[in-house]
């Protein structure tokens, strides 16, 4: 045998090797660990106030995680939290007029279609709670009292799990969640905005 022959084939197995060593089946009572990148998408025309005015609110990126239970092989509860999210809040014809956090707790049960596999898809349905805090008015709105109260709403996910070494994968979830907060302004309520973001994060995860 070459040497350039024994160099592929001592390649060839180390790969084999390599690849049968990634895959990490899941099994019941398994926690799942995912950090990353996310972040949040809202509609456009969030509010209308009347012909051609109408609130947007900008998308927000942060720093996100989740922890997932294995209840069976199959099903997931997971709970997603994250570093509070920055949206910048829009007037038509008047720019900038507002800013707000929020933290988007939110828990769903998810169905793992294939926990043997080193590519492991998932989808997800459950229920969101949106805490919105630190409104404050700028430009042509600066110094009004505005007040987005807190949110329940619904969620829907997909996801998947990509092995890279043993006990650690890649992972990119989206969620659609429906928020809708009611705005006040100086007490007085203006609406609902209707936020109703997708989700969308790119994380590395790990189990144990």
């Amino acid at each position: 045998m070459s040497s350039k022959i024994r160099k592929c084939a001592v390649a060839a197995a180390l790969a084999s090797g390599l690849l049968t060593g990634v895959v990490q089946a899941y099994e019941a009572g398994d926690w799942v660990v995912r950090g990353g990148i996310w972040g949040v998408f809202p509609k456009s025309d969030n509010l209308s106030l009347g012909p051609g005015a109408n609130i947007d609110v900008d998308n927000g990126y942060s720093f996100g995680f989740n922890v997932t239970y294995m209840a069976t092989r199959n099903i997931g509860i997971e709970v997603l939290g994250a570093w509070p999210f920055s949206h910048d809040i829009k007037l038509s014809g008047a720019g900038k007029v507002a800013e707000t956090k929020h933290l988007p707790p939110t828990v769903t049960v998810q169905y793992h279609f294939l926990p043997d596999s080193n590519i492991r898809p998932y989808a997800g349905v459950g229920f969101n709670y949106t805490i919105f805090f630190d409104e404050e008015t700028k430009g042509a709105l600066s110094g009004a009292d505005l007040d987005l109260d807190d949110s329940w709403g619904l969620a829907g996910q997909v996801g998947v799990d990509i092995d890279v070494a043993p006990n650690w994968f890649v992972n990119f979830d989206v969620h659609y969640i429906d928020i809708d907060t009611k705005a006040k302004l100086n007490g007085q309520g203006i609406g609902t905005v209707e936020i109703d973001p997708w989700v969308v994060g790119i994380n590395v995860g790990t189990r144990f």
